[in-house]
């Protein structure tokens, strides 16, 4: 029987023995790159947390001892530890299990955020309400990437967190010199010379050589070598890592030593006071295609080979691949655009931009508002920052757009990346907020492309926008196929779609499609006018502010229909609504979109039905709405 079958609780491990941990350490390895391979995930990442997790499982005692992981797409191996190894064949799919800690799940998950640089804060609170309720005995643990470490949050907790001795808050530091890229910035420069100091290893080498001839084993070698260790760090390894912040640190340790682990945690566990664990990990460890992959080391992936590692389907052509392809050209004809990234050059596809203009590419690690706010300065001195992130992640920037953008009217570009339902990624992956989120900036321009043409035509444009900040977004995945315009109006809308029926009693009805979702406003359309109703099209391709031709259409039409894969508070439809009020048009207006909930993980396509947003849901609420208002032609 396996061992990892014997695992139904963290408890069990309590009492495997060192070798057997080792053979649970190799089952884990091997059913990730087995489950893994087949629905796709974070494969990467979790191979290198392996030990690391076991070491944490069989030291804490979850769920009383809080274990957070940031960012959570590392947590597969503490999933399988918790009972879950036998669904991982549903990971990342619809009722299945979250790519990401998740607290309906477990309790043992004790957060479902998929943003980094936020468990230290969590941690920390978390050891203070422990405190306060006369709970000293536990602790608070959080598994933090150095990757995360370049976001100003984590240091805005550790600053607070080394404010109070008493609390027991244990930070392990996951080192394994990325993110989804090769970690960049003074920390990452000063981890690596914690790492490679001159001298350091063949010291602590022979050092744990004396000790075991002379028979020292468990805590007390341990504590000798902790001993060993801060000599040798006070003469040739100076602190640098956490300069005067008080805290107690520990490490570097091999973060693939179980045994090394088991000790370094236990002492963590037991020390009166907040503590650094600094374990140093390899990404993709076990497992050769991922370590030796040059870029994120599988960082995620689709279905893959689970021997060779090659992609089962071939990519098809991306969103960000045109982007990427539009940005190049860019900066080959204008020598003031500069792009800027957040840790994630090529998921966002500024990676050809950086190989080729060097000098003009910024990465600030994971660091969004830090990202907009320096794009803010970029742009005072004369030049037009792109700065391409995941539509999730401008959450975080939100006061650097409103404040240091917006209000000063800076030429800026925001090209939104996984922009809408994005699926399987998970709730807080989801893109659903942004539209919500720009459309309330003063002078904001905003644009919605609905295919690969349209995002090149519109990129090109928001960059010649040189009187304030202006917003690409699209989704994730494949292209979609071009859907060519029947007509242009004078500012720019297109009308994608007229019927043809003349007969003027059949209502009419005006769908503004925002985006991604023309092909199934068309889809829709066809099965509208099966029931006998007129439908026009349009895509105003820039949704903010609302063109002036989709007022003049809407006045002529019996209905108006906004259709989008954002929120409905506060989204493009909220700003139609409006906009018909201020005009005075009388029309009624109806809007599709998504609820105000955080959706799930599944596919694109199931989140979109589940909310009436694919095309026989989008009919079946226009039928309904059209019927309403033959029924009570005053209805509004």
């Amino acid at each position: 029987m396996a061992l990892l079958d014997l695992v139904k609780s963290p408890r069990d491990l309590k009492n495997f023995t060192p070798q057997q941990l080792g053979q649970l350490a190799d089952e884990v390895r091997a059913l990730l790159i087995e489950k893994v391979s087949a629905t796709g995930g974070h494969l990467g990442p979790n191979l290198g947390v392996v030990e690391l997790t076991i070491a944490l499982h069989r030291t804490f005692d979850s769920p009383k001892d809080a274990i957070v992981f940031d960012t959570s797409h590392q947590s597969y191996v503490h999933k399988m530890l918790t009972g879950r190894a036998d669904q991982f064949d549903t990971l990342r799919q619809k009722g299945g299990l979250s790519g990401y800690t998740d607290r309906g799940e477990s309790e043992h998950d004790w957060t479902e955020s998929s943003h980094a640089s936020a468990a230290i804060s969590i941690v920390d609170g978390l050891s203070k309400a422990f405190a306060l309720k006369g709970e000293g005995h536990r602790n608070a643990v959080a598994v933090v990437g150095d990757g995360a470490l370049t976001g100003g949050m984590c240091w805005e907790a550790l600053n607070n967190l080394a404010t109070t001795k008493s609390r027991n808050a244990v930070v392990v530091v996951n080192d394994n010199g990325r993110s989804y890229s090769p970690t960049i910035g003074g920390l990452s420069e000063n981890l690596s010379y914690i790492r490679a100091q001159h001298g350091y290893d063949e010291l602590m080498e022979h050092g744990k050589k004396r000790l075991k001839q002379l028979g020292w084993v468990g805590e007390r070698a341990f504590d000798a070598l902790h001993a060993m260790k801060e000599g040798i760090k006070s003469t040739v390894m100076p602190e640098e890592m956490f300069p005067e912040l008080g805290m107690k640190y520990i490490g570097p340790i091999n973060g693939h030593d179980i045994d090394a682990l088991n000790h370094a945690f236990s002492y963590a566990r037991d020390y009166e006071g907040p503590i650094i664990v600094h374990c140093v990990t390899e990404k993709g460890h076990g497992f050769a295609p991922a370590v030796n992959e040059p870029n994120d080391q599988m960082h995620s992936t689709g279905a893959i080979d689970p021997v060779s590692g090659v992609a089962l389907k071939e990519s098809q052509p991306g969103w960000t691949a045109a982007f990427s392809e539009e940005l190049l050209a860019a900066g080959a004809r204008r020598d003031d655009i500069v792009a800027i990234t957040a840790a994630m050059a090529g998921p966002t596809g500024l990676q050809p931009f950086a190989d080729k203009y060097p000098e003009r590419f910024f990465d600030v690690g994971i660091a969004e508002q830090h990202a907009v706010a320096s794009a803010a300065g970029l742009a005072l001195a004369g030049l037009h920052p792109v700065v391409a992130l995941y539509s999730t992640f401008l959450n975080r920037a939100f006061d650097q757009l409103v404040m240091d953008v917006g209000l000063l009217g800076m030429p800026v570009t925001l090209v939104l990346d996984r922009a809408g339902v994005t699926g399987s990624d998970g709730a807080s992956h989801n893109g659903v907020w942004d539209m919500a989120i720009s459309s309330i900036v003063p002078g904001i321009r905003v644009a919605a492309p609905r295919d690969g043409s349209r995002l090149r035509e519109l990129f090109q444009q928001a960059i010649e926008v040189d009187d304030g900040p202006t917003v690409v977004r699209f989704p994730k995945g494949n292209l979609l196929e071009d859907q060519q315009a029947v007509d242009t109006l004078a500012d720019g809308v297109d009308i994608l779609h007229y019927s043809d029926n003349t007969d003027e009693a059949s209502p009419d009805v005006l769908i503004v499609s925002i985006g991604a979702m023309s092909q199934r406003s068309l889809d829709a359309a066809a099965l509208l006018e099966a029931e006998g109703v007129n439908v026009t099209i349009v895509d105003p391709r820039w949704v903010v502010p609302v063109p002036q031709s989709v007022i003049g259409l809407a006045g002529d039409h019996d209905l108006v229909v906004t259709i989008e894969d954002g929120v409905m508070r506060g989204g493009i439809g909220s700003l139609v609504s409006e906009a018909l009020s201020a005009a005075e048009v009388d029309t009624p207006h109806r809007r599709l979109a998504f609820p105000n909930m955080y959706p799930k993980h599944a596919s694109r396509g199931e989140l979109l039905q589940e909310v009436g947003l694919d095309p026989a849901g989008i009919a079946e609420s226009i039928v309904g709405w059209v019927s309403d208002l033959t029924e009570d032609p005053d209805s509004e």
